[in-house]
């Protein structure tokens, strides 16, 4: 007995449609269909192949980088400013103890970082995103691949670092911040040293975190030992090739 076709229910690979949602045509039939324009590159389904494919890129230009350290603060640092020769400072140190630097490949503090590198011979990775106020990543990179989803660039940073060195920054360096330590805190990360470079700069925040988070129970004393304050490249540097000296176990104490 032939089997009677159903309008009011449709499988379309993994989704099933039913009712009103059952669509006229087939996948295949409107991927064939010529003269429809060009909504269909605006469509979320097309962004899930843009995502996976920035993933890819990101993926294949990094896989073989070897250590790795992201150096985080603000693209408005002046270059007459004391941080940004202290980025780099660090830039270069990290160069000297066999570190990738990766940044934000913008100017300021990632301009900074990428130049120590740079200068010192090391690997200087930019990881650009497209923004309305940023043209392009900066001369200092020597490999830099450029995004269209900050959620994206946010997995290269964090899966292909040993560790964060975070300068003083505005919005953008502390989501960086507070994402690390959500991931290191819920154990998603493991291995990853969090410094924060500037105590003048940093204190305000580390004693919010201790008087307000930490008094009231929203964070244990632990979640604060995740944190490093320095003044020092030198201190930077060492506590990162200290955490790899000891398998990437050690915890981290705030100052």
């Amino acid at each position: 007995m032939k089997k009677k076709h159903r309008k009011d229910y449709r499988q379309q690979g993994p989704v099933i449609r039913r009712g009103d949602q059952v669509q006229s045509t087939t996948t295949d039939q409107r991927l064939l269909q010529g003269g429809r324009g060009s909504d269909w590159l605006h469509t979320d389904p097309w962004r899930v192949l843009r995502i996976q494919a920035e993933f890819v890129e990101g993926f294949g230009a990094l896989a073989e980088l070897g250590p790795a350290v992201s150096v985080f603060g603000s693209a408005r640092t002046p270059k007459s400013d004391p941080m940004y020769e202290a980025a780099v400072e660090l830039g270069s140190r990290l160069a000297q103890a066999g570190y990738a630097t990766i940044t934000g490949g913008g100017p300021g503090i990632m301009e900074a970082a990428n130049k120590g590198a740079a200068e010192a011979g090391g690997v200087s990775v930019g990881l650009g995103i497209e923004l309305p106020f940023e043209d392009s990543l900066n001369k200092w990179v020597s490999l830099g691949i450029n995004f269209r989803y900050f959620f994206v660039r946010k997995v290269m940073f964090l899966k292909y670092a040993q560790g964060f060195v975070v300068m003083p920054g505005g919005f953008g360096t502390l989501d960086e911040l507070f994402e690390s330590l959500t991931l290191v805190q819920t154990r998603k990360m493991t291995r990853f040293p969090i410094v924060l470079f500037g105590s003048a700069y940093w204190s305000g925040l580390v004693d919010w975190l201790k008087e307000r988070m930490l008094a009231d129970g929203y964070i244990g004393e632990a979640d604060l030992g995740l944190i490093h304050v320095v003044d020092d490249v030198d201190h930077a540097v060492e506590i990162i090739v200290e955490d790899a000296r000891n398998g990437g176990h050690s915890r981290v104490r705030g100052e």
